[in-house]
């Protein structure tokens, strides 16, 4: 089973909110996944919070962060590894 660490769109039309979470790569974007990390709210000045011991923990299991989540993580001080 392959893991990714991803957003998950949440909010109405025109106020998006996201989640971060951890999903197996085989299901939809806003779809079944394993856990919640995080949240981030774009329209709150790029407002974020990430578990970082969730994340460390999943990285170090091997999910790969998508592209945005890689820079919201690095943001955080969390490093890519």
């Amino acid at each position: 089973m392959a893991v990714k660490i991803r957003l998950k769109r949440m909010g109405s039309k025109n106020n998006p909110f996201f989640r971060i979470v951890v999903a197996d790569t085989r299901s939809p974007r806003d779809g079944r996944f394993i856990e919640q990390i995080g949240t981030y709210d774009p329209k709150v000045d790029g407002s974020v919070t990430v578990d970082k011991d969730r994340a460390d923990y999943w990285i170090g299991k091997g999910a790969k962060p998508s592209d945005t989540v890689r820079v919201l993580l690095k943001k955080q001080g969390l490093s890519n590894r």
